[in-house]
């Protein structure tokens, strides 16, 4: 069972939220927050497994309680889910601790199957963020792209997807493997390309 805490100052969007995950098989909405300061008070009564982050609230605000959150409980996965798609959102984000970044505007299956993947200790992001994080870091660091060499035809294909953003399960679809399979050759790419998560992963992709 996927614990989340569900933290956004808007009460109509958090009844959404709970709406759409009660009714997913393995995931229990255990708390709601309007503010950053109850979600850190939360976060640490409760100890979820994923906290489903809005950033732009009253008080202390979504970045700065994803950074207390994460300094007093390291194993929670924190997921934001924003209006704000920008750079000035995106990176302060991140740096806090977030493990991935979607926008609310994402269809309800992305959430869903985003807060799967966070709780997996996988980094799901909206394909746009992802393109956009890729893009800004290809173009801030221009030495020799690297080689990536000893990768199998399969483990070739997957880093391509990868590199366009796509879950596990859409590569699992596209390539017609088992999610399981994509894992595994996603552990094996990380090991070779010593990349420690998905988005340097991407990077290494449009790289070379």
């Amino acid at each position: 069972m996927i614990r989340v805490l569900l933290v956004d100052d808007q009460q109509l969007i958090r009844a959404g939220l709970r709406m759409l995950l009660d009714a997913e098989a393995g995931m229990e909405v255990i708390g709601e927050a309007g503010d950053g300061r109850t979600a850190v008070t939360m976060a640490a009564q409760l100890v979820p497994d994923v906290v489903v982050m809005d950033l732009r609230m009253p008080g202390v605000d979504g970045i700065t309680a994803t950074s207390r959150i994460m300094a007093e409980r390291p194993a929670t996965r924190v997921l934001v889910l924003t209006t704000f798609g920008d750079d000035d959102h995106l990176y302060p984000a991140l740096q806090a601790g977030a493990c991935g970044f979607l926008l609310k505007d994402a269809p309800p299956t992305e959430l869903v199957n985003g807060i799967r993947q966070a709780a997996a200790g996988e980094s799901p992001f909206s394909q746009e963020v992802l393109r956009r994080l890729v893009s800004r870091a290809v173009h801030a660091r221009p030495e020799t792209p690297p080689r990536v060499e000893g990768l199998t035809t399969r483990e070739q294909d997957v880093l391509e997807l990868v590199a366009e953003g796509l879950t596990n399960t859409e590569i699992a679809d596209r390539l017609h493997i088992g999610v399981t399979t994509v894992k595994t050759h996603i552990t094996a790419l990380m090991a070779k390309t010593n990349s420690p998560n998905r988005v340097r992963l991407a990077l290494v992709a449009h790289r070379s």
